[in-house]
């Protein structure tokens, strides 16, 4: 029996979730800069969108540097060719000098572009 659509989108996005947390762990920006939509922003818990590039480039500089990503939970909603995912995890990282655990919920927006998954926009809250 075939998996159906809805199956199908939720293990690849899982699969690309799970890529996306531990290229940020590794550093890999190269992964990083792969997987994400060329127009993707990363909205901090401060309010600020930073796109893309930048937040590589400061990954890069180090300004980021994430030691350990502890996923807690993890739902999607699947609707058509778009899924938002959220997912709860408390993230030891280093931030611009201050190392702490930050308890984060990740809500990232995905889109289906061809035959693959884009992640669009993330939004990091506090939990």
């Amino acid at each position: 029996m075939q998996p159906s659509s809805d199956q199908r989108a939720r293990e690849e996005i899982t699969a690309a979730h799970r890529a996306f947390l531990e290229a940020m762990n590794e550093g890999d920006t190269e992964a990083l800069d792969a997987m994400l939509d060329d127009g993707f922003t990363l909205t901090h818990m401060t309010g600020y969108v930073q796109p893309k590039t930048e937040w590589l480039s400061q990954m890069r500089d180090g300004r980021f540097v994430y030691h350990a990503i502890d996923e807690k939970n993890t739902a999607l909603d699947i609707e058509g060719d778009t899924v938002r995912l959220v997912t709860r995890t408390v993230t030891d990282a280093t931030v611009y000098g201050t190392r702490a655990n930050w308890r984060l919920q990740l809500t990232t927006d995905y889109a289906r572009t061809g035959n693959t998954w884009a992640m669009i926009r993330t939004v990091a809250t506090t939990w």
